[in-house]
């Protein structure tokens, strides 16, 4: 649980959405944020926490909706 809300917070410094995930095929998926926006050192970070990047979003196997 503290490895996602890690990594909301960092997504909250970037996003600007009202509806910024979409869960789908145990998938978690958050949209609206710029990966080319995300600092390396954020996008490093969420990779460690679980995130990549996939068709311009971040998505994560980890957090999805099994």
């Amino acid at each position: 649980m503290n490895d996602l809300i890690e990594a909301l917070q960092i997504f909250a410094k970037y996003a600007n959405s009202t509806h910024p995930t979409h869960c789908e095929h145990d998938t978690l998926m958050i949209v609206g944020i710029d990966p080319n926006n995300v600092s390396k050192k954020d996008k490093e970070k969420l990779d460690s926490l679980g995130f990549f990047v996939s068709d311009g979003n971040f998505v994560s196997f980890r957090f999805g909706s099994a």
